[in-house]
């Protein structure tokens, strides 16, 4: 029993479509973070689910790894092969198969993108909310929970995966929660599987709610003199109810960044990216109320707009902020992490980590998802300099403790992958153990990720 023989018996099943190139395994070596590329022993694109489901039985027969391979965004090395294997590269199953407007519903494939959906979806009305940023796959995006920009209104994957079809590792197919809007039937398999990360099931289709499109949008962009006074405005906000979309915290240094990469002229000082969604009436009403709180906490030049130019300008400046904060350092490795708090411990979460950073060689930006508590760092090293990547995991690690401390987590979006399983028994205690309990009955011969999410001895 091998990996090679699995690879193999893969090929008689997918023919071309089972790679072992060097060009085809290193380019799914690749990561989005600071973890070496990690090359696959092959790589395997199925089309159907049967074909993932032939993979399966044929790959846990074998004892061969197999990880599942979406767009290659993730950040802490959630889809590299580190014990080699196949990688089942999903982009070809990229299909959008049903829209259900009467029931704001879609089902997907899961090499579909977001932003593929929201075009198939546009002459309907509706449109799919959660945006991580990047252009990533559906299927990826439910394996690591994502969220992003719009979660404070719309809520993660997590509330967005209505039902799911599922390979196990043994090749069983199964289906997991159903259209229906609420359910009381049985354990809730879809959200078990959902932020698994792979390690329990390849996800080989979705059903996914979806939201109207908002009659109105507006934008707007207000700069304050400190992180706290930004984060009061934000917890005020919260607290009144008002229904933001997107409430965005970029700090002086992010700002700087956006300068440099844009060509523009903001100041360079903590700035709120803000959007309302309603009608007329209530996204200038929204907009009205928050610029009074800002004002109230110190915030100036309250610009808003609802012009799509506007608000298309600003969204682009975030999405890109991860390019920008490159452009501080040009030549740099980008070492990204993410941590999430009571709301009511973001300001001094934010403050400690500026403070951390002051006193280490290695700087960056600090920006964040403020209305649900969730910030980020982008640390700037010297791919050259080991010790500046051992100072920025040493930074990191002690973000992620002052999170547990204050009741948080290590990782509101970015998942665990193997970079922060460290952390997993000092977050879940006992928890961790049953998590791997349940990775044992899913996956007895631990070939789904392995080495990820939990410990399997």
């Amino acid at each position: 029993m091998t990996i090679e023989t699995a690879i193999e018996a893969v090929r008689k099943v997918l023919g071309p479509r089972l790679e072992t190139t060097e060009a085809a395994r290193s380019l799914h070596g690749q990561n989005e973070g600071y973890y070496p590329v990690t090359p696959p022993d092959a790589v395997a694109s199925p089309e159907t689910t049967q074909e993932v489901s032939e993979i399966l039985r044929i790959c846990n027969t074998e004892g061969c790894p197999v990880v599942a391979w979406g767009t290659g965004t993730s950040l802490e090395a959630n889809a590299l092969a580190l014990r080699g294997g196949i990688c089942l590269d999903m982009s070809r199953m990229d299909k959008v198969l049903d829209t259900q407007p009467e029931d704001m519903l879609a089902v997907v494939q899961p090499g579909v993108t977001r932003e593929a959906l929201n075009e198939e979806l546009r002459a309907t009305g509706l449109f799919f909310p959660v945006d991580p940023g990047a252009n990533a796959s559906l299927g990826g995006m439910a394996s690591t929970r994502a969220s992003g920009t719009t979660a404070v209104r719309y809520g993660t994957m997590r509330e967005n995966v209505m039902a799911l079809e599922a390979v196990l590792a043994d090749g069983r197919i199964i289906r997991t929660g159903s259209r229906a809007r609420k359910s009381a039937s049985g354990y809730d398999l879809t959200k078990l599987l959902i932020g698994s990360e792979g390690t329990l099931g390849i996800i080989t289709e979705l059903t996914l709610r979806l939201q109207g499109q908002p009659e109105a949008i507006s934008a707007a962009v207000c700069a304050f003199p400190d992180v706290a006074s930004a984060v009061d405005t934000v917890i005020t906000t919260i607290q009144m109810g008002v229904p933001m979309a997107r409430i965005e915290l970029l700090d002086a240094v992010q700002i700087k960044g956006l300068n440099q990469h844009f060509n523009a002229t903001m100041e360079e000082v903590p700035q709120l990216f803000l959007e309302f969604h309603g009608s007329d009436s209530a996204v200038k009403e929204q907009a009205e109320i928050v610029a009074e709180i800002a004002a109230d906490h110190g915030g100036k030049g309250f610009e808003w707009s609802t012009r799509p130019e506007d608000r298309s300008r600003l969204w682009k400046m975030r999405h890109n902020a991860y390019f920008a904060a490159k452009a501080l350092r040009p030549g740099c490795r980008v070492v990204t992490t993410d941590i999430c708090v009571p709301i009511s411990k973001l300001a001094q979460a934010i403050a400690d980590t500026q403070a951390d950073m002051a006193g280490s060689t290695v700087k960056g930006p600090i920006l964040g998802h403020v209305g649900d508590g969730n910030y980020h760092t982008a640390l700037l090293v010297d791919p050259d300099n080991p010790a500046e990547l051992e100072e920025a995991k040493s930074l990191a690690a002690r973000m992620a403790k002052r999170a547990l401390a204050v009741g948080g987590t290590v990782t509101g979006e970015h998942g665990i992958g193997v970079g922060k399983m460290k952390f997993m028994a000092e977050e879940h205690g006992q928890g961790w153990s049953v998590m791997a309990d349940i990775k044992r009955t899913f996956d007895p011969r631990n070939i789904l990720n392995p080495g990820k999410v939990v410990e399997i001895n």
